[in-house]
């Protein structure tokens, strides 16, 4: 009989035979699951790098600028006009308010418009189409759009340096930013909601106005914030259209300059006056507040809606 055993013998005890197949599967698992940690690490390393890379350069920028600004900053700023190299920025302050109501009325509008008709509305070939124009238009370097604004509006149309010639080239500029923003927006609102409205008898209309258009409320207004925050930012294509005024702006479409804030960041930090200087960070530190108010007004008018719609 012990010829005919087999070599690897079953244990007796079957309680050994289970910590044996014990061992065997943790140990085949164990460099896999090291393996998964491992990864797992690295990938939030990765994250949290990519986020201090962000993060750092922004907490930089706005730590100096306030650094250098807040200390001498004055009331006199904001109630006065500039005056060559002094003064203050009630010009500037003025005239870039204009540019966001602008910029809201004209680009909001078209914006928001042309992304309900690429969500809803738009056959797919010239959906395509207009989307793919609108991404080759989002492309196209801001100095640009000055320039053909400049041979446009103020040379070809006799416009002049102007607040139509600003508005108009500013808001194409941010028409592309504003509908894919949109589209996107009305997209993600859950078709059960329209389905619903429908069921229930509702109108087209009714249920785009208080359906869907609150529900991608968060959205559109991400898309308004961004397209008003790339035009505050922008002095290339102003310089051409707008050019610059130390005075008050002129509520007119056609020749009447204007000053704006990134028109002081940009001339007076290179001049060699202290007081032009200090001008140039205290217009960059209210460009910046005027940001953040902007941010936080988004937020509460989207909190607010959404509690109202959850009330009703």
């Amino acid at each position: 009989m012990s010829e005919l055993e087999s070599p690897t013998e079953t244990p007796s005890n079957p309680e050994l035979g289970f910590e044996h197949l014990d061992k065997l599967i943790k140990g085949s698992d164990a460099p896999s699951t090291a393996s998964r940690k491992t990864k797992a690490k690295l990938a939030w390393a990765v994250a949290y790098l990519t986020l201090l890379a962000i993060i750092f350069p922004a907490v930089l920028i706005v730590g100096h600028v306030t650094i250098q600004a807040l200390p001498h900053f004055k009331l006199s700023v904001l109630t006065t006009p500039t005056e060559g190299l002094a003064g203050g920025l009630k010009n500037e302050i003025l005239g870039t308010l204009t540019i966001v109501v602008g910029i809201l009325i004209l680009a909001g509008t078209i914006g928001m418009l042309s992304g309900l008709y690429l969500s809803n509305y738009a056959p797919p070939r010239s959906g395509n189409l207009l989307r793919s124009a609108s991404e080759l238009l989002a492309g196209i370097p801001s100095i640009v759009f000055g320039y053909v604004g400049y041979l446009a509006l103020a040379v070809h149309f006799h416009w002049g340096f102007s607040l139509g010639a600003g508005l108009i080239t500013l808001s194409i500029m941010v028409i592309p930013y504003i509908a894919k923003t949109t589209e996107v927006a009305l997209r993600q609102v859950p078709s059960g909601y329209t389905e619903g409205g429908e069921a229930l008898g509702l109108s087209e209309g009714y249920i785009l106005r208080k359906i869907s258009l609150k529900s991608a409320l968060p959205g559109i207004t991400t898309g308004l914030i961004v397209a008003i925050a790339i035009a505050i930012g922008e002095t290339a294509p102003l310089l051409y259209t707008a050019g610059f005024s130390a005075g008050l702006p002129k509520l007119t479409i056609t020749h009447s300059p204007l000053g704006y804030l990134t028109y002081a960041v940009w001339t007076f930090f290179n001049q060699p006056s202290k007081s032009a200087v200090q001008l140039s960070y205290d217009a960059a530190f209210l460009l910046i507040l005027g940001v953040v108010f902007l941010i936080v007004l988004a937020r509460v008018i989207v909190a607010r809606t959404q509690r109202h719609s959850e009330n009703s």
